[in-house]
């Protein structure tokens, strides 16, 4: 299996969840120094573990990353496309910058690695998994990018789960609530540098051990869709049957963080 985005947080408890004997795990990260001592962790279950130094916002990273996995470990079976980055701030403030590093990791990211690992999963009838977010199906208010950034990977990962559906290969997407990783220590602020003003939590946090147990069960049964935690699910259902009843709700929500973006 490959990961992006394994270093920490989500994406190294997938590798420890999936990994075992007999378990070819590649690592994806940019911080080799952080994959390099999960991927300690992940060896001593008996997993056999590769790191690649990759930043998924270069194309050519990414194609380098995905061909030397596919030459070592003669496939690929499992992509989980993680690594990913947030925002915060308003969008009448946001430089143009922002929106194009987030997009460049969120989206063009998982487009690169898949598109160069898409004929090997496909004849392993393997998964693909895009870890989107309840933000990729829903609004988000101060997040413009991030929620643009999630709703295109939806559209293109639902729409290639109906291209390949025949050749046996299959796309789960996974939308988190929040996440207790540190993906919020390194928001991008409205200027691009790093977010300063604190964030607002709707509901308690989930860890990304049950985030990664409800993926690979969620592999495992080849599920289309996972909606995590019970506040995650209650959105996603208002957002599906009163979006304008879910929109003033989670407006409300974050009524004091908006407050201090527009008082800035």
């Amino acid at each position: 299996m490959v990961v992006t985005g394994a270093g920490s947080g989500i994406g190294a408890a997938i590798c420890r969840r999936f990994a075992g004997p007999g378990v070819s795990v590649g690592m994806m990260d940019l911080d080799e120094a952080a994959a390099e001592s999960v991927g300690k962790e992940v060896s001593a279950s008996g997993a056999e573990v590769r790191v690649f130094t990759c930043d998924v916002s270069d194309r050519s990273d990414c194609e380098d990353a995905i061909g030397r996995i596919i030459h070592q470990f003669g496939g690929i079976d499992v992509l989980v496309n993680n690594a990913g980055i947030t925002q915060r701030g308003p969008f009448t403030e946001n430089r143009i910058s922002v929106y194009e590093k987030v997009m460049a990791v969120n989206f063009f990211g998982s487009l690169y690695c898949t598109k160069a690992a898409i004929h090997s999963i496909m004849e392993r009838k393997g998964s693909i998994i895009v870890m989107e977010s309840v933000a990729g199906v829903t609004p988000l208010v101060g997040r413009t990018g991030y929620c643009a950034s999630k709703h295109a990977l939806h559209g293109l990962f639902t729409s290639l789960r109906c291209e390949i559906r025949k050749s046996g290969a299959h796309v789960m997407t996974v939308c988190p609530g929040f996440v207790a990783t540190n993906l919020q220590d390194r928001a991008l602020g409205a200027n691009g540098g790093i977010a300063s003003h604190s964030r607002s939590l709707v509901g308690r946090q989930t860890t990304p051990e049950q985030v990664a147990e409800a993926v690979y069960q969620g592999t495992l049964k080849r599920k289309p869709m996972l909606v995590l935690t019970p506040m995650g699910k209650v959105g996603y259902w208002i957002s599906r049957l009163a979006p304008n009843l879910y929109e003033r709700i989670m407006t409300q929500q974050f009524r004091d963080e908006i407050s201090h973006l527009s008082s800035r």
